[in-house]
């Protein structure tokens, strides 16, 4: 059971004040000693440096931190909200960032000084929503400058918040993300489930987002198939396989390591003899060059003399070289086919036109007051758009090239 603490606004509290306050949220945290916390946020903000000090002691707490945006996380309250190790977001709440305000009054020095604290305060503001995000400070300070409100939808997106809190009846997703990891190999699915959380809900009615995680875990799947993957040019053909190939390593037939290697005798470029049994490595054998590589040699080539051209003695030796000769071939095939495919799609992009090149830059950016067509407006919005207003300008400049 976790010990919660509420950070709702009163007719006289804030962030920062009474039941609001750093020294408020100390004593609970005392109380809770170690186990799992959910703070509950309800708060139009407060004082910034309380906010900090609160975001310190969630982070510093020993126990698991669960902060909820429960109505709305305003101004400072947004600070305090940051301090969870997992965020969640009420699907009607409301997050809201801005610029740290002071009231003060005096001369032109002393305003002067104001000014250069508020800017510094606003770095530690925008550091701890780049620590949350993942965003870079321009994008930061552009939203902190602009006074942002999000929605749970909008604040997902942009990394503030990890869940939305939905109360209608949700359906996990699992089943979908299955398909696409419960037949890769053990490694890939070691490797996804690291950054995949598979027992995430998701609402079976929205198509179009369960559309979105299929093509990134299609993304996922080629990237890693890319990094892992491994192939060993032979004289029967290539073995695929995940990682360095020893004994007990499962090889396959296809890039796509769903057909298991058929049980042979494989002898690579290097003279390796790799025997295959059941799509798994039985026995990796060196190269006969070794004379205590290969036991069951013929004892007869022993007293046969080497050839002046390097040909190795005894017919054993003979047949190695000959399939090493075949593995070299094979890797030499397999790297023309793909540097022939790497020259024909360099080819098609030299000879793309002027405007081709243009309308492969797609942007969902629509400056305001434009008079855009009727059928641009319908256009469906592309998996990737620039949020910020910098990229936009980025997107809209190359375009206008």
């Amino acid at each position: 059971m976790s010990y919660k603490i509420y950070l709702y606004d009163t007719d006289y509290d804030c962030i920062g004040s009474g039941s609001l306050s750093s020294s408020y949220v100390q004593w609970q945290l005392e109380i809770a000693a170690g186990q799992d916390v959910e703070v509950h946020i309800s708060s139009v903000g407060g004082s910034a440096f309380d906010a900090i000090a609160i975001y310190d002691l969630l982070k510093k707490y020993p126990g698991n931190v669960t902060t909820y945006i429960d109505a709305l996380a305003a101004s400072a309250a947004s600070i305090v909200a940051m301090g969870g190790q997992t965020v969640v977001m009420s699907k009607y709440a409301l997050l809201m960032i801005h610029k740290p305000m002071v009231d003060s009054g005096g001369n032109a020095d002393e305003l002067l000084q104001d000014v250069q604290m508020l800017n510094v305060v606003q770095s530690r503001l925008a550091q701890i929503y780049m620590d949350k995000t993942g965003l870079d400070g321009v994008t930061i300070n552009s939203l902190i400058n602009s006074v942002t409100w999000m929605t749970a939808d909008q604040a997902l997106d942009l990394g503030f918040i990890d869940q939305i809190e939905d109360y209608n009846a949700a359906i996990t997703n699992s089943a979908i993300i299955k398909k696409y990891t419960s037949t890769a190999p053990a490694v890939y699915q070691r490797c996804i489930n690291k950054i995949l959380n598979i027992n995430s809900n998701m609402n079976i009615e929205n198509r179009e987002l369960i559309d979105k995680t299929t093509s990134v875990l299609d993304k996922i799947m080629n990237f890693f198939k890319k990094v892992v993957n491994k192939q060993t040019i032979t004289d029967k053909g290539t073995l695929h396989h995940a990682g360095d190939i020893d004994e007990g390593t499962e090889v396959y037939q296809d890039e796509d390591m769903t057909t298991p290697a058929t049980a042979d005798t494989y002898t690579t470029s290097a003279g390796q003899k790799i025997a295959v049994k059941g799509g798994q490595v039985q026995q990796i054998t060196p190269p006969a060059t070794d004379p205590d590589a290969d036991p069951d040699a013929n004892d007869d080539d022993d007293d046969m003399p080497d050839s002046l051209f390097g040909i190795p003695k005894g017919k054993s030796g003979v047949q190695n070289r000959i399939k090493s000769i075949k593995a070299k071939l094979h890797a030499q095939n397999a790297l023309l086919t793909e540097a022939k495919s790497a020259l024909e799609a360099a080819n098609t992009r030299l000879n793309q036109t002027r405007e081709e090149v243009k309308n492969e830059i797609k942007s969902g950016f629509t400056p305001e007051g434009s008079r855009r067509s009727s059928k641009a407006k319908t256009e469906p919005t592309p998996f990737f758009a620039p949020q910020t207003t910098l990229a936009q300008n980025a997107v809209k400049k190359a375009i206008s090239k």
